[in-house]
């Protein structure tokens, strides 16, 4: 039996690390506490399945019969594990000790990666049962050129600040370990073409690859020559904001960060590519002026994401406080992008459920799902197997060759739905429900990760990001938001929440019922 093996804590457990109640208790007794937590313990169950024992490190992927892990992993893959295996204590599904061996287990095989030494940041692409970079995909063995992401690494730092919180035995560890990772490697000040501040690139090589690259002196100041992918990450509404939180928090790039990326792209036929000629208006932040734009669906206004996708949208709101931070932006654009989501799935596509995000396609390899008119991407994130792409009028500038769309076979990914607990606790509980039930989409791990509705075809596999997210969400909701207060500390606070305060998005739920786009 593996040293590891996790069991279900007993009824009425008290977990001592954190004074949470056990799987019982936990959630107060409201309906859809006990299948919240029935689903945390399965979705562990995968996590478990799919973490080598003696690094502590999670493969990327798990088949559904929890027999085959996949041969890679990632920064990413690693930090939501690390959060998952807190999140698995403080339910009562794994007992402290476990917890705290897994931690450290883990924690010990960080500390001996290969990184790259200029900026303290993990490369993309480990091996989970050596730890060695990968330089060859264990798969075709097609060459791999070691990346160092930016958002990759910002959800390995974030779950660090967590472990060192949930965990004192190991903060000493947890810290020398962030302590090292230097954001502002990966901050352009300079910032994106007709952007008013910094933003951060996607990352970097430190040899240069066959593809895209800009050579320069790395933005950290440490003499080293990086090679910087040709993009940024220059739209608000996108999970790589996680790593310009750190980095703000860190002292490490300025506050102003926030205001260096797209609300939605400018208005006018110049951008009229994007999926929506956007309505706002221009607001001037710590002397930074900021095009404060919005999209529309069905009455509704709200800042998109570059595809329409909820991790896009919601996956940093699992550790950052954005909406008691954030009241006039992040506060109403994420119950209103739970609510776009949702009437997609249900009425204008007709699918039945909803939650649409990056995820295993049901018809093999990964898929993008989003909900395409709600994204800025012109062909954007689609909601259905047949990547039905919606183009509406831009008018003034573009007629639009097919706005009103017939939608074909649905892909709906749980952990989508799961994002949206916070917002639409009862929604997102039936909807899962019937996903379960109705779809079948549910195995020894909890739920497979994508389910095409009509057809009825399953991914039947299990992603360690997904399941990850999975955790977070329903720890957060059955523990009062208790990741959150691991990640925020009193010098993050004042660093990084006055200026998040100030932000006015121009998000409205309007009279609803409108015109869609």
């Amino acid at each position: 039996m593996k040293r590891w093996m996790s069991t279900l804590a007993a009824i009425g457990l008290v977990v001592s690390a954190v004074g949470l109640a056990g799987p019982a208790a936990a959630g107060g007794g409201r309906p859809g506490t006990a299948e919240l937590n029935r689903w945390a313990a399965d979705t562990w169950r995968s996590l478990d399945a799919m973490t080598d024992e003696q690094t502590g490190l999670p493969s990327d992927n798990i088949t559904g019969d929890l027999q085959t892990p996949g041969a890679y992993t990632s920064p990413t893959n690693i930090g939501g594990y690390l959060w998952s295996t807190v999140t698995a204590r403080d339910l009562g599904i794994i007992s402290d000790d476990e917890a705290s061996s897994r931690l450290s287990t883990t924690l010990d095989t960080l500390a001996n990666l290969e990184r790259n030494e200029a900026s303290g940041m993990f490369y993309n692409w480990y091996s989970p049962t050596t730890g060695e970079k990968l330089t060859t995909w264990p798969d075709s063995g097609d060459p791999v050129h070691p990346f160092l992401s930016t958002v990759d690494n910002g959800w390995l730092a974030a779950a660090l600040r967590i472990v060192r919180e949930a965990e004192p035995e190991l903060a000493s560890e947890a810290d020398a370990l962030y302590d090292s990772m230097d954001f502002a490697a990966f901050f352009d000040p300079e910032g994106a073409a007709g952007l008013p501040a910094g933003t951060n690139r996607g990352g970097f090589w430190d040899a240069a690859p066959p593809d895209c690259s800009v050579e320069a002196p790395m933005y950290n100041g440490s003499g080293e020559t990086a090679y910087y992918t040709c993009h940024h990450y220059d739209t608000t509404v996108s999970e790589s904001r996680i790593a310009t939180y750190l980095g703000i928090a860190n002292g490490q790039i300025p506050a102003t960060a926030l205001y260096g990326t797209h609300r939605t792209m400018p208005p006018g036929c110049d951008w009229a590519w994007q999926e929506q000629l956007p309505q706002g208006e221009v607001r001037t932040y710590d002397g930074v002026e900021v095009w404060e734009g919005t999209y529309s669906y069905d009455g509704m206004s709200f800042v998109p994401s570059w595809g329409g996708s909820m991790f896009e949208s919601l996956m940093p709101d699992l550790l950052v406080p954005e909406t008691k931070w954030g009241p006039r932006s992040w506060k109403l654009n994420h119950p209103i992008t739970v609510a776009v989501q949702k009437q997609h799935g249900l009425e204008e596509a007709g699918y039945g459920y909803w939650g649409f995000s990056p995820a295993s396609d049901p018809f093999g390899g990964y898929a993008e799902y989003g909900v395409d008119v709600a994204g800025m991407r012109s062909d954007g994130y689609t909601s259905d197997a047949e990547k039905t792409d919606v183009d509406i009028d831009r008018p003034g500038c573009a007629t639009g060759t097919n706005p009103a769309p017939e939608f074909g076979d649905g892909v709906v990914t749980p952990h989508a739905a799961f994002l949206a607990l916070p917002y639409d606790r009862k929604g997102a509980l039936k909807n899962l429900e019937g996903i379960e039930d109705e779809l079948g989409a549910y195995g020894p791990g909890g739920f497979y990760d994508a389910v095409a509705v009509h057809s009825g075809t399953i991914a039947d596999r299990y992603l360690s990001l997904d399941q990850s997210m999975i955790m977070a969400a329903i720890g957060n909701e059955l523990t009062k938001d208790t990741l959150k207060a691991y990640f925020v500390d009193r010098e993050m606070e004042q660093r990084l929440r006055p200026a998040m305060t100030q932000q006015v998005f121009g998000s409205s739920w309007g009279a609803g019922g409108g015109h869609k786009g």
